[in-house]
């Protein structure tokens, strides 16, 4: 969506909210807030680019100020008692080379009852712990989210709705949260990621310093437009036409991602006790298609000394399984050319396919990091990763000849909120 889009969107609210002051009824008025990061990041490898999830450039070997920087900005306006009105924009490198902005809330909320309440439009997916600020670097204590993790679900938004029950028994607060809609959303490399019937639900628990929250999301999902896929596709369907491979076209709707079912469920902890800052997630990844099943998970500990907070995390990444290559390994005579070479790379003897789909690599990294908040709503932050590709290039992207060991990368960033 484009940026003049967006700001329009953005300013409705305020709009709607000066005509009926002008007419003298009293209409509340819109309240605007932003929140940002200004940052710089820097790899030490010239093979391959260090990128959040989803971007389609990194750093290599340079200082990069798109990689961790953002702006969002959020206009909330009251109706009345019981229904508001909520648009979010945010501005970033993503899915493609250049800064883009996008429309990642814009939904009615009413208010049933003080204990539940009802959002309609495009609302978050709440999926991970810091789903609702993710994007807002000062609202979490590390530089950004463990990427381990997060790249496992390409999805930030869905447009449909979402309802939320709250409910205090005793000292613990109880948050459920259910959302079923749909997406379209942009991946790197010119592909689209399209989630239909998304269901979601999460539930989180707060007692004093401690938050525990478990999630589950399961959707139908189609990749359009990668060309190595659709080849790989196409290639399958045809070699198995007329030859002895028949098995072939069984293999390419496995492979297929077209309206496929995927699962990902998580669980997390947070806890902030006498100046200990703790906070932990695991997740699982499963989909009947061409996107690997995964095991995902960090842990990240840190102190707080008045107004520093030196942190360490650890986070990985691992594949559980891809689909079963069952090609025999070698051609017959006068095979077509959808034989070679992607044919004779799956028939000798690799019982599963190249990790090299959609969103697949596994990694571990170990961080180190400090949060200063020097000013009011207001933070400084430092993180160096030690970034560890396994089983192929992990996350990195660009990926050139020559690529392996870690990588180490520095950023520095300034998280402020208005």
């Amino acid at each position: 969506m484009n940026k003049r889009m967006i700001a329009t969107l953005l300013a409705l609210p305020l709009a709607v909210s000066t005509a009926y002051a002008q007419d003298g009824t009293g209409f509340p008025a819109v309240k605007v807030s932003g929140f940002g990061s200004a940052a710089v990041t820097y790899s030490d490898n010239s093979h391959a680019e260090f990128a959040r999830p989803n971007q389609a450039a990194g750093s290599s070997r340079d200082f990069r100020t798109g990689i961790d920087s953002n702006l969002g900005l959020q206009a909330d306006m009251p109706v009345n008692s019981w229904l508001s009105l909520t648009a979010q924009g945010l501005v970033r490198r993503d899915a493609e080379e250049s800064w883009g902005a996008e429309l990642t809330w814009a939904f009615a909320k009413a208010r049933i009852s003080d204990e539940v309440s009802l959002r309609i439009g495009r609302v978050g997916l709440p999926v991970f712990m810091i789903s609702d600020y993710r994007n807002v670097g000062y609202a979490n204590t590390m530089l950004r989210p463990p990427a381990e993790l997060y790249s496992q679900v390409p999805f930030n938004s869905i447009d449909g709705a979402d309802v939320t029950w709250q409910h205090s028994f005793g000292d613990t607060s109880v948050t459920s949260q259910l959302a079923y809609g749909s997406v379209k959303s942009p991946l790197s490399g010119g592909i689209h990621a399209k989630g239909k019937k998304i269901a979601a639900i999460n539930v989180s628990a707060e007692h004093g310093p401690f938050t525990i929250r478990a999630g589950h999301a399961r959707t139908e999902i189609t990749i359009d437009d990668s060309t190595s896929l659709n080849a790989l596709v196409a290639g399958l369907r045809a070699a198995g036409t007329g030859y002895r491979f028949t098995q072939l076209p069984t293999l390419a709707a496995e492979i297929e991602a077209d309206g496929k079912q995927a699962h990902f469920s998580s669980l997390g902890l947070a806890m902030d006790w006498n100046n200990i800052v703790v906070q932990t997630e695991f997740a699982k990844r499963k989909t009947k298609t061409y996107i690997n099943d995964t095991t995902s998970w960090y842990v990240m500990g840190g102190y707080r000394m008045g107004k520093f907070l030196p942190y360490v995390s650890h986070a990985n990444l691992k594949i559980d399984s891809a689909i079963v290559n069952t090609v025999p390994a070698a051609c017959p005579a006068g095979y077509p050319a959808a034989c070679t070479p992607t044919m004779q790379q799956l028939g000798a003897g690799v019982r599963r396919l190249p990790n090299t789909g959609v969103g697949q690599g596994e990694q571990s990294t170990n961080s180190f990091g400090f949060r200063w908040d020097f000013a009011s709503s207001v933070a400084l932050k430092a993180q160096l990763d030690r970034v560890k590709p396994k089983n192929g290039n992990g996350l990195f992207v660009n990926v050139q000849p020559g690529f392996k060991d870690a990588v180490i990368v520095g950023a520095l960033s300034l998280d402020f909120v208005f």
